[in-house]
């Protein structure tokens, strides 16, 4: 191993065990572990749609219906078992990239024809749809809770598990990003004409991208469901994709390094100004992350990374 990658290693298990540590003597408290772990879950989402939008220039907005479906799938799993068994959760994190990504090779395959707009409104109807088969799959399977919400879930995700499933998916993305899959996906980001016309098969690799895309969101939903014990669809209507485009937009699109940062920020801006502002503004702060967008556009148009990565994240 070179000696970039040994210092790296070194790097994630260092902040591991920190994190580990502060959160073993409560100096992050049950409150904040929560949230903690949340970040990582919306960063893994959030790199998901990176691969689809960032890379791959496809205009997406079905984010939060793959991760609602991941969420549901292996909520179901664990309740049909009975079962407290960490071990469970393996399952249904493999479940829910599984589905989620049958589902995105399915719907991908027809509307990855169209570009632009219309591919943002295709995977917007998509998402509506299925924000309705949440709300009535009671009606076929009682246990999911329809419009009510899903509740009975057990607590099995913790930091652990959230930080080891990061890691590998900020692992699988960068060698992605930096493989001749990876050249072949930011070719029909920059023009899909000119890698048509140098033999690339876009359709193949469009759709290749957006099922690995939506697999990891599938995998963030699995880990949200196991966090917060119940389930509601209007976690993951329409709107739910849009924080997450955000992210990346702010990041910068096409930047591992950008999204990481902006989702934890993200995360933890939306929390703290929860418990910072008085209850009589709270809902303010509705209006302050259109402004921080605004700001950021007009300072930096390309993201706060704007291509950038760090280095650790950049091809040997």
């Amino acid at each position: 191993m070179s000696n970039r990658t040994v210092k790296t290693i070194i790097m994630v298990i260092a902040v591991y065990i920190v994190l580990f540590i502060l959160i073993k003597f409560s100096i992050i408290n049950p409150y904040w572990h929560q949230i903690l772990c949340y970040a990582g879950i919306m960063a893994i989402q959030a790199l998901g749609l990176n691969l689809i939008y960032g890379y791959t220039g496809q205009f997406s907005l079905g984010q939060a219906a793959f991760y609602g479906i991941g969420a549901y799938l292996s909520a179901y799993i664990s309740k049909t078992i009975h079962t407290t068994n960490p071990l469970i959760l393996i399952l249904g994190i493999i479940a829910g990239a599984i589905l989620s990504g049958i589902v995105a090779l399915l719907i991908g395959l027809p509307i990855l024809r169209l570009r632009s707009d219309y591919l943002g409104i295709a995977t917007l109807g998509f998402g509506i749809i299925m924000k309705i088969i949440f709300d009535n799959a009671d009606a076929v399977i009682p246990s999911l809770g329809g419009s009510r919400g899903m509740t009975g879930i057990p607590r099995l995700t913790n930091f652990t598990w959230v930080f080891t499933v990061f890691v590998l998916a900020v692992l699988v993305i960068r060698n992605l990003i930096n493989s001749s899959i990876g050249r072949a996906l930011v070719s029909i980001r920059e023009d899909e004409i000119a890698a048509e016309a140098v033999g690339i098969d876009t359709t193949k690799y469009k759709t290749l991208g957006f099922v690995i895309g939506c697999i990891y969101a599938g995998v963030a939903g699995a880990l949200y469901a196991h966090l917060y014990s119940f389930l509601h669809p209007a976690n993951f209507d329409f709107l739910k994709s849009i924080d997450v485009m955000l992210i990346i937009v702010l990041g910068g699109l096409g930047s591992i390094s950008g999204t990481i940062i902006t989702a934890i920020a993200w995360a933890f801006l939306l929390e703290g100004l929860r418990v910072v502002l008085p209850e009589a503004i709270l809902d303010w702060r509705l209006v302050i992350y259109p402004l921080i967008l605004i700001i950021i556009m007009l300072v930096r148009p390309r993201g706060i990374f704007g291509g950038m990565e760090f280095k650790f994240l950049k091809s040997d």
